[in-house]
């Protein structure tokens, strides 16, 4: 449920109450006594931003020199009250001139009042966009004289300025856009930037050994590559946009995800296309999609916001593209020597390559000296990190550098301790590949003025949590 708060307060350090607003009558006046009595007073005031008095709880945040506390006296949702406290502080910044503070708040109580009664009702927040509420209350605050220039030029609108269409927006029906842009060029830029979470383990599964010893006794065969195997593996991405685009207009954007290529077919009453689907786990949109008809047609359909923005998110699981498989081999020579074998192999296409890739082996913390060799890039030593750091500034596709390593370690006359053997990292950023396989099948523009658009899409896929046991 959404946060049903019962007050708000505004407190300075000393806990003198410097403006407050009550929504619900669930609550006394005297709740500030008791948050200044058993919280401000113990000073247990860093230890939880959330306690329980008696039957209310209070949610409270430190902004500069204010404490901004909610009190609730049913079962919230912190997150959402949490929300509403940033967004707002981030409304009063905006009226303010980028300063929110004590005495921004005495200089301010007329303004302040009026948008504590515009973004909640009755305990429920509503909408804080400082672009749609400037729409209306047009009332400049009194700045800070230390707040800058900068700040100063993004004052509120002039009670001059025409109000296009108001209504409108402060209702909510396209709260994130306002009516009137025009542009020259009508451009969209649409990223999907994804990110790989991977650990391999050191060694493959129990029956490969087997069947390398069965097949080394029938057949003599000593060659067989023992891969490791994947103890974990995801996909986290996001679609940004960036819209340059007149009037209002309704874009319609078709993914190749399992869901909504069987939706289509059924629409359309033909057998789905051939081709490799997806399945997207953990989406979430942002609030200028229409959510009913994608639980219809399963289609993402938006009147975007003006600028940049995140269209949505996702996290994948299951049929997980690995752009690069590792080979390491580790062989510790007695106490003082160690030679390090590592081969990388890209496993996307030929024509695609990687940038900034950076493959950091670890090494014992006793080594002396390191001596390389490597078919491309550079490598070195960082004893700052305990790793050999090996470089590659562009990496093509399927392509397999290699580097060999002997290093040497200081002899010591204390117990030698196991070596733990940390894992390898790498760091890459492949352009124009996706790992999920996520692909754009269709972006449509549609507005009543009936312009032309110049699309734009771009793919990119880098780096989470990518490790490799050794």
């Amino acid at each position: 449920m959404p946060v049903a708060a019962s007050a708000i307060y505004f407190l300075n350090l000393r806990g003198d109450v410097l403006i407050n607003r009550l929504y619900r009558d669930d609550v006394g006046g005297n709740m500030v006594d008791a948050f200044r009595m058993h919280i401000m007073q113990t000073k247990e005031l860093g230890t939880c931003p959330v306690r329980q008095i008696g039957g209310c709880s209070f949610f409270y945040m430190r902004i500069s020199n204010v404490y901004i506390v909610i009190v609730v006296s049913s079962n919230a949702n912190v997150a959402c009250a949490f929300k509403f406290v940033v967004e707002a502080v981030a409304l009063f910044k905006s009226y303010f001139g980028g300063a929110f503070d004590e005495d921004a708040i005495r200089n301010n109580f007329v303004l302040i009042y009026e948008l504590l009664d515009e973004i909640m009702d009755f305990g429920y927040p509503q909408n804080l966009s400082p672009e749609i509420l400037k729409l209306y209350i047009t009332q400049e605050g009194v700045r800070s004289p230390f707040s800058s220039k900068a700040s100063n030029a993004q004052t509120a609108y002039p009670s001059d300025k025409p109000v296009p269409n108001a209504t409108l927006q402060v209702t909510g029906a396209v709260g994130w856009r306002r009516e009137g842009l025009v542009y020259k060029k009508n451009e969209v830029f649409l990223d999907i930037v994804e990110s790989v979470n991977l650990l391999m383990s050191s060694k493959g599964w129990c029956w490969l050994w087997k069947l390398f010893l069965l097949m080394y006794a029938l057949y003599n065969i000593n060659h067989l590559v023992i891969a490791g195997s994947v103890l974990r593996c995801d996909v986290t991405g996001k679609i940004l946009m960036k819209c340059f685009l007149s009037g209002m207009p309704d874009l319609k954007l078709g993914l190749n995800d399992k869901i909504g290529l069987e939706k289509e077919s059924q629409l359309k009453s033909r057998p789905p296309k051939s081709g490799k689907t997806i399945e997207l786990d953990d989406v979430t949109f942002h609030q200028c999609v229409n959510l009913t008809r994608f639980n219809s047609e399963k289609t993402v359909s938006f009147v975007p916001p003006d600028g940049e923005f995140e269209l949505m998110k996702y996290r994948i699981t299951e049929g997980v593209n690995l752009p690069f498989r590792v080979l390491p081999t580790i062989k510790e020579l007695g106490r003082t020597r160690m030679e390090v074998n590592v081969k990388v192999k890209s496993v996307f296409g030929a024509k695609m390559f990687a940038l900034g890739v950076v493959i950091k082996i670890p090494v014992p913390k006793q080594t002396a000296k390191t001596s390389f060799q490597v078919t491309s890039g550079r490598a070195k030593y960082q004893a700052a990190i305990d790793c050999l750091v090996w470089k590659i500034r562009k990496f093509p596709g399927q392509t397999e550098p290699t580097l060999s390593a002997e290093v040497e370690l200081i002899s010591t006359m204390a117990e030698k301790k196991s070596w733990t053997r940390p894992p390898i990292q790498m760091e890459f950023q492949v352009p124009m590949f996706t790992a999920s396989g996520l692909r754009v099948r269709f972006l449509k523009v549609w507005e009543k003025s009936g312009y032309n658009t110049v699309e734009w899409v771009r793919y990119i896929t880098k780096a989470g949590s990518y490790e490799i046991r050794c």
